[in-house]
């Protein structure tokens, strides 16, 4: 009989060698269900951050659906009060981009405009050749020469066009189609004819193909984009 075998116990329940037999401990119900509650938890929580995330990427889609909807106060304010550049032609900054952003109506011919070239850079001829190139498109060219001390050497864009008020109204747009990011301003001169002062910019006129282009898009009414979300 071992030494480990407990007094009065032998037979079929003696025990043999010199090490107590491991005895498992009982599992703890109240752990399984701590364990239980916090996956069920866990899950709980993955999932509302899953569906917290999906609103915040999708929640400007559903915004912008709503507005074009019912239409919002941001496109009535446009219809409302539209910007008054449009009817110019001309930007904020003004510059005249080709094609002078017209959307249709009676513009004048070239053959009605009066150019006055003026060169406000060092490189010699250059009013004179452009005078030439212009007259060819129709243009009727009236002074070429230097330009005035006020803005000799002092424009930085390919050009600026120099008109009465009412230049903006077709004159502007339709000579802006020959030279690209030529600025626009209006003077207190009360004749009809525009000065065209080259600035530093300049390289050359717009090919006559390309000018005759947007010379064309000019006289034609732009499209209503569609599927617009402001009401007319």
């Amino acid at each position: 009989m071992s030494m480990l075998t407990p007094p009065g116990m032998g037979g079929k329940y003696r025990i043999t060698g010199d090490r107590y037999p491991r005895m498992s401990r009982p599992r703890s119900r109240r752990r399984l269900m701590f364990t239980a509650f916090g996956s069920v938890l866990a899950l709980g929580l993955v999932g509302w951050g899953t569906l917290q995330l999906i609103d915040v990427f999708s929640g400007d889609s559903g915004d912008q659906k709503v507005r074009a909807a019912h239409g919002t106060g941001d496109c009535e304010r446009g219809d409302k009060h539209p910007d008054g550049n449009a009817k110019s032609g001309r930007s904020d900054s003004g510059q005249s981009g080709q094609g002078g952003g017209r959307t249709g109506g009676k513009l004048p011919k070239p053959s009605q405009i009066t150019v006055n070239v003026y060169n406000a850079t060092t490189r010699s001829g250059l009013a004179k050749d452009t005078a030439k190139e212009l007259e060819k498109r129709g243009f009727k060219i009236g002074k070429v020469g230097n330009a005035p001390t006020r803005y000799d050497k002092k424009v930085k864009a390919t050009g600026m066009l120099l008109g009465a008020p009412g230049a903006g109204d077709g004159a502007f747009n339709v000579l802006g189609t020959q030279l690209t990011g030529a600025q626009t301003k209006n003077d207190a001169r009360d004749g009809k004819d525009i000065d065209l002062i080259i600035g530093n910019g300049f390289k050359d006129l717009v090919a006559q193909k390309d000018a005759d282009k947007a010379l064309a898009a000019l006289a034609k009414p732009s499209p209503a984009p569609s599927g617009s979300p402001c009401r007319r």
